[in-house]
């Protein structure tokens, strides 16, 4: 059926089942599903859609921009850039005498200094950025859970990779994805755990997922989110 609010329509579906609460679930073609216990009014059902309607519309736009793919960034002034799970527009600075072409976080915006107003140059400097964050963030997230292994990473490096979020070879050494510095500090710390537990267990064993469960109960939540929001983590 189609249900409409606020002047937005939905296609729903509902779902009497065996339970004592109403859950609001999304199918991948942006149907919503609720699974109501049997007996619920659909008005009742309805009343709990419309409560929960700005979360619904959210995920339907966020499921429609991930079937788009990475979005076409525009390297002007206000353009949003991911840091540390957030949005931040970007500010623009033009200075001949640089040395070399950056970019500081401050006043909630990311501060880009080039020389010259060029694409190519804004996109080198965020990611030199993005790359220098991930190394200071990733390897305190290491010291951090080091407590949890016996054994400690004989490297670290950042890498561009387009399949992988971090990796751990028979070394123990490890590779992460600069463009972790664009998720939050939690689920950086997920991906830090996630490739230390490698040190340990190479393959994703049940004993690899059991030590990674322990010291994370939480990581399918952090998983999500980079499942979710990987489509945004670009420059």
């Amino acid at each position: 059926m189609i249900h409409s609010y606020l002047g937005e329509s939905i296609r729903l579906e509902i779902k009497y089942k065996n339970r004592t609460s109403i859950a609001i679930k999304m199918d991948g073609y942006g149907t919503v599903e609720v699974h109501a216990p049997k007996g619920t009014s659909q008005e009742n059902v309805h009343q709990v859609v419309e409560e929960h309607w700005e979360a619904i519309q959210e995920k339907l736009r966020e499921m429609t921009n991930r079937q788009r793919g990475r979005e076409e960034k525009v390297y002007e002034y206000g353009e949003n850039f991911l840091y540390l799970g957030h949005a931040y527009p970007i500010e623009i600075f033009i200075d001949m005498n640089i040395m070399q072409e950056r970019v500081e976080f401050k006043d909630e915006k990311l501060h880009i200094y080039v020389k010259q107003h060029d694409e190519e140059n804004i996109k080198q400097a965020l990611k030199r950025f993005y790359s220098q964050q991930c190394k200071a963030l990733v390897e305190k997230s290491i010291s951090v859970h080091q407590s949890n292994f016996k054994t400690k990473p004989r490297s670290i490096q950042i890498t561009d990779s387009q399949k992988t979020w971090g990796t751990c070879d028979s070394n123990r050494k490890l590779t992460f994805n600069w463009r972790l510095a664009m998720a939050p500090r939690e689920v950086i710390d997920y991906v830090v755990v996630h490739e230390m537990s490698h040190m340990v267990h190479l393959n994703h064993d049940r004993s690899f997922w059991r030590l990674v469960g322990k010291i994370m109960p939480d990581y399918k939540e952090k998983e999500n989110w980079l499942s979710l929001s990987s489509w945004k983590m670009t420059v």
